[in-house]
């Protein structure tokens, strides 16, 4: 008797046990498959890299967000092999990329080395740009969502205290540990290089004069953007590789505030259209106004994509820490200055869908 008693209870027990994993394995399906408002959709996440290689990493977790778009992605390969191989620290890289090119970069990423890597790949839905984003129906092929991303880092990653973002067209070659550990002032939600850091970063656009200031962005013939009271002189900065405080990007609400002045441009037409042409740095450069951190500028060396030529020695190019090609001329497209640097990094396609002999062939449009 006790004997079946033993049994009846064992019996039940594994029944009770089985129904709640079912609940929790329909909970998680359920977590996983619901996109957020914003359409920020998890499609795939590799938990932990092999025991040896993290034995080999320390346990500082790093989250670096990336836009890998799919005629651009060997850009964003090399940017996160490159930065994967300068440090010991535990990186997870949140690559955030539309519906089309999940496969193509799943493929990449689990067919070469770099599947020792930690990465998230997020589907970026460019719905949530609807009414925020005037696109020219002439140069509808030239508009590039994912350069929109790094406005929505909270809901990219909503767990995550601090993020580095950085563009597709970078080479690290320091320990992005150290870029992590960047101080940010009290109140200030983001630190960015700022483009009068350096003599070099002072570059004409098309002879329009320089791409370093506020009047750069702008169009300060427009009431909205004079009652402001932002200074035309003021110091622009590049927002393609920065630092964000996610706690105080969410008190301030951040994305809310881009979002405002984007459905405003649409209307008003507030950007610039003779030197920058930019349509993301605008509404970034009106809500940091003065309200930014500084990084390093050895951690964002510009402008190797804004002409064919060299305009740094080989001494320097090898002492930066972050190399970056915005600009025309990226190193896997048209012919660009210091393109065997950032080969050194590329990792062939296995699928044999992206290929560098587009160099010679093909342009790509700057950020």
């Amino acid at each position: 008797v006790n004997i079946s008693i033993l049994i009846v209870a064992v019996v039940i027990f594994l029944l009770v046990l089985h129904h709640n994993f079912l609940s929790l394995s329909d909970f998680l399906k359920r977590e996983l498959s619901d996109s957020s408002p914003l359409g920020l959709q998890p499609i795939d996440f590799i938990p932990a890299a092999p025991q040896r290689l993290v034995d080999e990493r320390n346990d500082k977790e790093i989250s670096v967000v990336i836009a890998a778009s799919d005629e651009r992605l060997g850009g964003a390969i090399a940017a996160m092999n490159s930065i994967y191989h300068h440090t010991r620290s535990n990186v997870v890289f949140h690559i955030v990329t539309l519906n089309d090119t999940v496969d193509h970069l799943r493929l990449w990423l689990s067919g070469t080395a770099l599947k020792n890597m930690r990465y998230r790949i997020l589907d970026f839905d460019p719905r949530v740009l609807e009414g925020k984003v005037q696109v020219d129906p002439q140069k509808a092929d030239t508009f590039k969502p994912l350069t929109f991303a790094r406005f929505y880092l909270p809901n990219l990653v909503p767990h995550a205290e601090k993020v580095i973002y950085v563009d597709d067209d970078v080479i690290v070659q320091g320990d992005i540990l150290e870029l992590y550990n960047t101080p940010l002032k009290p109140g200030h939600a983001a630190a960015f290089s700022d483009d009068c850091d350096s003599t070099s970063s002072k570059v004409a656009v098309r002879g329009a004069g320089n791409q370093y200031n506020y009047i750069g962005f702008l169009d300060y013939k427009k009431e909205t953007i004079r009652k402001l009271a932002m200074k035309a002189n003021t110091c622009s900065f590049n927002p393609g590789v920065f630092i964000a405080n996610l706690t105080e990007w969410k008190l301030q609400n951040i994305t809310k505030q881009l979002e405002k002045w984007m459905a405003l441009n649409v209307v008003e037409e507030l950007y610039s259209k003779t030197l920058a042409g930019s349509i993301t740095t605008p509404p970034l450069l009106i809500v940091f106004y003065k309200q930014h951190s500084s990084i390093d500028p050895m951690w964002n060396v510009r402008h190797l994509g804004s002409s064919a030529g060299k305009r740094y020695s080989p001494q320097f190019v090898k002492a930066a820490k972050l190399l970056h090609w915005n600009g025309h001329f990226k190193p896997w497209g048209r012919t660009a200055s210091y393109a065997e640097v950032w080969e050194k990094w590329y990792v062939p396609d296995p699928t044999g869908k992206f290929s560098l002999l587009r160099r010679h062939s093909e342009a790509y449009e700057a950020k």
